[in-house]
């Protein structure tokens, strides 16, 4: 596993591994962000400015209320507080942007083509786990249930089962080379066991 970026002081992690605490997180808890730091760990030789990307791997969840739907603006803005002075300028912009652009998960056009590689591998890890081995795929799951426990069942099965039918129904569910080679196949196999099971056909 990938250490956290020697740019932050520990303060700012402890706080961060505050954030990811409470007894209403079960997947997007501190495992999570270290689970992506380990594979930016991985593929650090693939990526542009491996500081924005550990940087928004640690920030991208930092705020996340299932009631709300403003996480990701409230994380990159929480973002753009704690990292200005501690890491250059462009890096905390491209920081913010990575962080924004998973409320839409998809690389908006127009970015540098370096950034938007680093973006797709970003993106591509935070997904990463939809292509994770079975039993962890439904443990993700029922974190998910459990993070959603405030909506009922026949709402949140019908919610949730829409939302993973809009990703199985993209022509990619990856952006880079890499994580359509490691991940897609099994995340389409996950989605589809998934979905049957929410409808109640399998």
């Amino acid at each position: 596993m990938t250490s956290a970026p020697r740019a932050l002081p520990k303060a700012l992690l402890d706080d961060l591994r505050r954030r990811h605490s409470g007894s209403e997180r079960r997947y997007h808890d501190w495992s999570h962000p270290q689970a992506l730091l380990a594979l930016c760990g991985e593929i650090g030789d693939r990526i542009d400015d491996v500081l924005a990307v550990e940087c928004a791997i640690l920030f991208h969840d930092a705020v996340y209320d299932a009631r709300a739907a403003d996480n990701e603006a409230r994380s990159a803005a929480l973002a753009a507080v704690e990292l200005e002075g501690l890491i250059p300028p462009e890096t905390l912009q491209r920081v913010l942007r990575m962080i924004e652009a998973t409320a839409a998960h998809g690389v908006p056009p127009g970015l540098p083509e370096s950034e938007a590689r680093d973006m797709a591998l970003f993106l591509d890890m935070d997904l990463s786990i939809l292509g994770a081995d079975d039993a962890v795929f439904d443990a993700y799951e029922a974190g998910v249930r459990h993070e959603y426990s405030h909506i009922p069942d026949a709402a949140f099965r019908a919610g949730r089962a829409a939302i993973l039918e809009g990703f199985l129904t993209r022509e990619r569910l990856y952006f880079s080379d890499w994580g359509r080679s490691r991940f897609e196949t099994a995340a389409r196999a996950n989605l589809a066991r998934s979905i049957a099971r929410l409808r109640g056909e399998g």
